[in-house]
């Protein structure tokens, strides 16, 4: 099953792009939906919330009067922390529940408002957001709901803002234009994107392997790795000691091919190799890579069934000279211009010499066996030292 979580800000035209979706196959459970559900008339919870708010929110149908609670806990810090405590569990646990009914190979879209506030985007394999600026998110709010100007400013305000937004999303819907226009953007990357990563994932197979040109750097970079080491860290848990970003890409102002290479550390070489491991790190999109297990060698490699983000996840013995090596060589060119300039014309000599895709591997491992002694001169004279 692909998680795919949904957000974007008020007026955004998410709600659109749900629909178009639902239309596209996938199961799309809606958070808003599931709220009101876990508090409708005849369930404990709307039980609790009458308990702790009392009959000053209860509708004349005996339902709840959400307008009235509104007033009530938005008010009130303490009455919003107490609203929570009710309810949350009640939603988490029927949101599983609707997760886990649809089909082993679905799509399951969840339609969720406040994605980005909470810090949901480690949970799902892909996270799509639906922007348009605050000028036209006003206009909608506005001219399509009726709502006031004041009132669509300050739920506006309340949300998080656009640069959150886009360090949370593998892929940005930009929603200035017509809904026909969404519609378009939503079916181009269903097709392009959400389809194939679903199926890599059920055929455990990695979603590429990165652009075979070297080019510019891209500050997306940075946002990508984290996104990507907070689902590893999720999956795996105690068993990584560290998680990093490490290579080409993530040393600002270096070009570089276009694939993300992460470091997870683990305490001991055989708990990559644990079958527990392998199966939960493939079932979160990061597939064992043929030809990487044992026996031999000192890592493991997984690569990503996204198709638009190539990911490469090295597995290494904390301690061990490969794992230590990786930051050390990243952090020496990111503090010495020099070096990585001197590495980027490598990389650009690599990529005049033989265009398009070539296996350079042993010409990076010249460099590396020739720079390795100036990164250490470097850690020495500095005080750098791996993380303990």
């Amino acid at each position: 099953m692909l998680r795919v979580g949904l957000s974007g800000g008020i007026g955004s035209g998410k709600s659109t792009a749900a629909a178009v979706l639902r239309s596209l196959g996938a199961v799309v459970v809606d958070a808003d939906v599931v709220a009101r559900e876990v508090v409708a008339p005849g369930t404990p919870g709307l039980a609790a919330v009458l308990e702790r708010f009392g009959d000053g929110v209860r509708a004349p149908d005996g339902g709840l009067d959400r307008a009235a609670l509104g007033r009530v806990v938005f008010a009130d810090a303490g009455a919003r922390r107490d609203l929570e405590d009710i309810t949350h569990p009640l939603i988490g646990r029927r949101t599983e529940e609707l997760f886990e009914a649809a089909p082993d190979d679905a799509v399951v879209v969840h339609d969720m408002p406040l994605l980005v506030e909470k810090e949901m985007s480690a949970e799902y394999h892909l996270v799509l957001l639906v922007g348009a600026s605050e000028r036209t998110r006003l206009r909608r709010l506005v001219e399509h709901r009726g709502m006031g100007e004041d009132d669509a400013r300050a739920r506006m305000v309340a949300q998080a803002d656009d640069d959150a937004r886009r360090a949370a999303a593998d892929a940005w819907l930009e929603n200035e234009g017509t809904p026909a226009a969404l519609e378009d953007a939503v079916r181009r990357v269903w097709h392009a994107r959400v389809e194939p990563f679903a199926e890599n994932l059920r055929a455990g197979a990695a979603g590429g392997s990165g652009s075979p040109v070297l080019g510019p750097p891209d500050p997306g970079w940075a946002a990508a790795a984290a996104r990507l080491l907070a689902r590893v860290r999720l999956t795996v848990g105690a068993v990584a000691g560290s998680l990093d970003h490490v290579g080409a890409t993530a040393v600002p102002g270096l070009p570089a091919r276009d694939v993300v290479d992460l470091q997870v550390g683990v305490h001991r070489l055989a708990d990559a190799d644990d079958p527990a491991v392998v199966t939960a790190l493939a079932a979160a999109g990061f597939p064992r890579l043929e030809g990487s297990g044992p026996p031999g060698g000192a890592e493991r490699t997984h690569g990503s069934c996204d198709p638009g983000r190539v990911a490469r996840l090295h597995v290494r013995e904390v301690g061990s000279p490969g794992w230590s090596d990786a930051l050390l060589l990243r952090d020496w060119l990111r503090a010495e211009p020099v070096e990585r300039d001197g590495y980027a014309r490598l990389e650009a000599g690599l990529a005049a010499r033989r265009p398009g895709p070539t296996n350079d591997a042993a010409d990076r491992r010249a460099w590396v066996a020739d720079a390795l002694p100036r990164a250490r001169g470097w850690a020495a004279r500095s005080g750098w030292a791996p993380p303990s």
